[in-house]
Order: structure tokens, then sequence, then C-alpha cells
């Protein structure tokens, strides 16, 4: 190791892989330093039931991995990246046995949404769909860390993504279309009347449009390991098992970048009360389960979808949010996030049997156990479901802040996605990837474009840690 390095990363999630690639990349001189004995923060794959059962402990379908921009113009497929994708992104059955779908076609997702809104559906993602690489190279790259290619499109998604998801909900007729947009906003565990969460309903709708909710061929690690292995490659080092507790404990360099929550970059770096007012959202409790088999799900159209959406209507899902972000109580019927990747790769699980997980919305700190509602929940839509479960490990949020450390409270998107803090994250800034301190910088979910493995953030805050570095 150089005696003075360029650059050193604190944290080896995708956000903090993607910061240290991207300076690599750049020839700076770059070590990365991981608490944890693996990298992978929120993209790690682990056998947490039974052997031979891969579960993802956080994300599990990226939609906006494969579309990431960051992702796209490095070369991961050379180091094992691969994206496998079930017959449909998403589905949100309904109690009846039916379902409204995502579907990589816009026709099929409007489709099923039935007459009276398959034509609001179309009109609303239509305009951006020929400009979506372009639109999500800009949005992704707010606040303006490079000039937009297509300002006319963005000021257009911006008009339609910034008032709340209420507003957006009010286009359509029935309730199937609502359903799955109220969804859709709740993925990121936003209120669904908070200010641009119609931008998080679109965002997900056209990600799916233009190339799916894809899973990785053997779990999420396969991204971070694809990260990994090209750093390695570029010159870059890789220290696993070394908390951070302080800026000492780490090697002398010119910048310091984390990827890590905003509390703990403060404490680490000496920084006070910086962000002190920093606003962490609701947790989340999750089970991940091994299954004797598929999910029993009564809709036809959720057997063969990577994800499936479980809220009987838009004010259920409401009412489980508020809940959880308002009312500080676990919700009597939560919204449920659930993912099975088996169906789009086999690798999984040992033939025959399933590896699946669901999660709902919870206060933040939250200590109680889910299990039940969560179980109830799918039994509504999956019949037979609990004789389906052959081991089960849950993780409330004491659990999974354990797990990881930038999870504060539970909360996995680290930091609340409402009110302002939806766009100005982790504080007011026209820069929030820098600090007070002039060789520090933060990379993590906190800032933007916020929650998600694709590895924008670490992106972003590489370009001005390098602009940073050409100056010094």
């Amino acid at each position: 190791m150089p005696s003075m390095l360029d650059a050193v990363v604190v944290g080896a999630g995708p956000n903090g892989l993607t910061a240290a690639v991207e300076l690599a990349r750049r020839g700076f001189s770059v070590a990365l330093f991981e608490a944890k004995g693996t990298v992978g923060g929120g993209a790690r794959t682990e056998e947490l039931t039974l052997p031979g059962f891969r579960h993802d402990p956080c994300a599990a379908a990226h939609p906006l991995g494969i579309n990431s921009p960051a992702f796209r113009a490095l070369p991961l497929d050379r180091y094992g990246l691969e994206w496998l994708h079930p017959t449909l992104p998403m589905a949100h059955p309904f109690p009846d046995g039916t379902a409204a779908v995502l579907s990589r076609s816009p026709a099929e997702t409007a489709a099923s949404f039935g007459p009276r809104d398959a034509g609001t559906y179309r009109r609303l993602v239509q305009p951006f769909l020929p400009q979506w690489d372009t639109l999500a190279r800009d949005f992704m790259s707010l606040p303006l860390t490079a000039l937009p290619r297509d300002p006319v499109t963005l000021a257009r998604f911006g008009l339609a993504g910034l008032p709340p998801s209420t507003w957006l909900l009010r286009r359509f007729r029935d309730e199937k279309a609502k359903a799955l947009f109220a969804g859709l906003v709740a993925h990121v565990m936003a209120p669904l009347g908070g200010f641009a969460t119609s931008t998080v309903g679109l965002v997900f709708a056209l990600a799916a449009h233009a190339r799916g909710w894809p899973v990785a061929r053997g779990g999420s690690q396969a991204i971070s390991d694809a990260l990994a292995a090209y750093l390695k490659d570029l010159g870059g080092s890789i220290h696993t098992d070394y908390e951070v507790k302080r800026l000492d404990d780490l090697p002398p360099a010119r910048a310091y970048v984390f990827d890590t929550s905003p509390t703990a970059l403060a404490r680490i770096a000496g920084l006070g009360d910086l962000y002190g007012r920093y606003r962490y959202g609701p947790g989340v409790f999750k089970i991940d389960y091994a299954l004797d088999g598929p999910v029993p799900w009564t809709a036809p159209e959720a057997r063969v979808a990577g994800t499936v959406q479980i809220g009987a209507s838009s004010e259920e899902i409401g009412t489980a949010l508020r809940a959880a972000s308002r009312e500080g109580r676990a919700p009597d019927a939560p919204f449920l996030i659930t993912v099975q990747p088996g169906v789009a790769d086999p690798t999984r699980a040992p033939e025959g049997k399933q590896v699946f997980w669901a999660y709902g919305h919870v206060p933040n700190g939250w200590t109680g156990d889910l299990t039940d509602a969560i179980e109830r929940q799918l039994e509504r839509f999956a019949p037979g479901f609990r004789d389906r479960v052959l081991a089960r490990a849950t993780a409330g949020p004491p659990e999974l802040a354990t797990r990881n450390a930038n999870y504060i409270g539970g909360d996995i998107a680290t930091g609340a996605v409402s009110g302002l803090q939806i766009l100005l994250r982790p504080k007011l800034s026209l820069s929030p990837y820098t600090t007070p301190h002039p060789a520090v910088f933060i990379c993590s979910s906190a800032t933007p474009p916020g929650p998600g493995v694709h590895g924008m953030s670490g992106h972003n805050a590489a370009k001005a840690v390098w602009r940073r570095l050409r100056q010094t």
C-alpha cells in the first residue's frame, strides 16, 4: 500500500464499491475497508435457513440495478454478473384471484388494469419510454453532477413526478391500477401523500418496461463480487473484517469516502451534529423462507412473477404505511413486498424447492414480531402457504441494524424518503456528497438518488472526489 493513498472508501456496499471502482478507473490509488467479513452491504447472499437455500438478506430483484447508468458502463458481465428475468417483472394479486401486472410490455400492463384505465396508463408512461436511457441518467445524476442531456424530458418528468402519488392515483378509476401504483411507491416506504412520491411509481414502472426487474444469477452477492473483482483488477485493495471507529484507524489518504449512514460518518470523522436533523424512516420486518415448492398463489400471474406486491387495495396499503411511519405501530394488515427468485434462477435452492422472502413495514426500532400478521396476509393470496414452509429466518429492525450498520432502526433506505428529504439528502446542499471537512465525502443511499442497488450514489460521489483531487 502506498504511503499516501488518493482515496480510502469506508463501507463495501454497492455504492462504496462503485465509488472505489470509478476512482480506480481514473488512475487513483484506492483502498476499501469493510467491517463485515464479506463485501456486499445490501447486496449479499447467504444460507440463512437450510443448507443449499441461497437467500438475499436484503435486495433481491434489481430494476434499478439493470437500468443503472453506472453499472451499465462497467464490464460486470466479465466478472460473473448475469441478469435473469422472470416471465413477469411484478404481479399484484387481489383476494378474488385476479391480478394487475407490471410487464415488460406497456400494453400488457395496461390491459391488466382493465379498459377504463388502460388508456390512462399508456398516456402516462409512453412519453418517457423512447428517452428512458437519457432520462434515467439525468434523473439519477440529480443534483446536477453532469449537465442534463435532455433537459426538456427531465422537466416534463419532474412535472409528472413531483406531486404526491395520491394525485397520480386519482387519474385512475379502478382499484387494480391504484393498488399497483400505491405498492410501487411503498417500495421506498414513503407515505402515499408525500411530496414527489409519484416519481417513485413512475421510475419503477418505466424501469420494468425498459429492461425488467431481474435477479442476479446465484444471488445479489454476484453484483458485489463483480464490482470487487473489477476493483482488484484495477489495482484497488479490499480489507474486510476492519471496523472503522475514527479517521485515525485508516491509512493516510487525500480523500475519505463513506458508504455509511450520515450518523456514522459524523461520529467517525468528528463532525459533531452536522446531520442532527437527518431523519430515519420506518423499519421493516423481514422473513426469509425455505419452501417445499412454489408459493401457491391463487392468481396465475403471481406464480411467474419475480416480485409480488401484497395489498388488497390502495386504501389498505396507505393505512399500513401510515401506521408504520406516522402512528408508531405495526399495521394489522401489513403491505408486503415479496420476491421469489427461483422463478428465474433455479440455482437458489435444491431441485423442486424454493427460496422466498417477504417484508412489511414497522415503526423505526420496533421490537415486536410480525410473523403471524405477514403469514396471515400471505394466506389471503396463497392459501396453504404455511404448509410449504420448511424453515424461516426472521429479522426485525434490531436484527437488520446488526446485520448492516446503515439500517438504523431497521430503515433499509438509510433515511426517511419523505418530505423534502426525498430529494435533499442528507441535508440541504448543492453538493450533497461533500462535507465541511475538505477530505471527507459521503456516498451511501443517504445521498441522491437514494435507496436501491444501483451504485449511482457512489458514482456521483466519485465525481465530487476526483474534482477535489484534481484541485489539490
